[in-house]
């Protein structure tokens, strides 16, 4: 795919595996959150993973996948606390400031659109400090409804004014990518170092990068080439 970035006025961006580690979020609940259940409730953490794993997959694709108030109600714990406890974890992938400050520059509008709980978003932001980059943030549960849903990137547009011709959204989902390409949105981008912790794989459907450096063209370019 080659992206013109005289094309382009919105950038669209996910936020977890995206512009930030994925590692935290599959440590806090595929580990930290089974190890505090099983404190709590004097099970094994064998025992407490495959009962946790178990409700966590009932809820994917919905958008209580990402409610932290859902969560700590479901499981008697006090989520947004646990989150504080392992917030260390918490980092920006390489080059995405990088990437920004040039997206900023060239004057598009850049938007963080993720399905994370407001609550996730506060901690993040907090910790990241990557808020003013952009023009604003947007969570799917302002929405009504998760990315995953292929009414949500038309729902988004009572918030954000944006033409799909005209847009490139990076992720680290491909089901998140499909709902956008149903959307018809032009420029779609697959972001396969999603966590620090794993060997990068290329999408089979979508053209991909492992750093947002990828994304910026040489000087005295607007174009740039991503494999398919």
């Amino acid at each position: 795919m080659v992206i013109d970035w005289n094309d382009i006025d919105t950038v669209l961006l996910d936020m977890d595996g995206t512009i930030l580690d994925r590692h935290f979020d599959d440590h806090f609940w595929l580990e930290h959150v089974p190890k505090r259940w099983s404190q709590q409730n004097h099970t094994t953490l064998e025992q407490a993973k495959e009962h946790l794993y178990r409700l966590f997959r009932s809820q994917e694709n919905t958008l209580n996948w990402t409610d932290l108030d859902y969560w700590s109600d479901r499981l008697k714990l006090d989520i947004p606390v646990l989150k504080q406890e392992v917030e260390h974890l918490i980092a920006v992938h390489p080059h995405v400031i990088e990437f920004l400050l040039f997206a900023k520059y060239a004057g598009k509008a850049v938007w963080l659109v993720t399905n994370a709980h407001s609550k996730t978003l506060d901690l993040k932001m907090k910790n990241t400090r990557i808020g003013p980059y952009f023009d604003g943030t947007i969570s799917a549960h302002q929405v009504g409804l998760p990315k995953e849903d292929v009414r949500f990137w038309g729902k988004l547009q009572k918030f954000i004014t944006y033409d799909p011709e005209r847009t490139l959204l990076g992720e680290d989902s491909e089901t998140n990518l499909k709902t956008a390409q149903t959307f018809l949105i032009r420029y779609l981008v697959y972001i396969s170092r999603y966590s620090s912790r794993i060997e990068p794989r290329s999408s089979n459907h979508f053209p991909t990068i492992d750093y947002f450096n990828r994304l910026i063209p040489e000087k005295g370019s607007s174009c740039i080439t991503i494999p398919s």
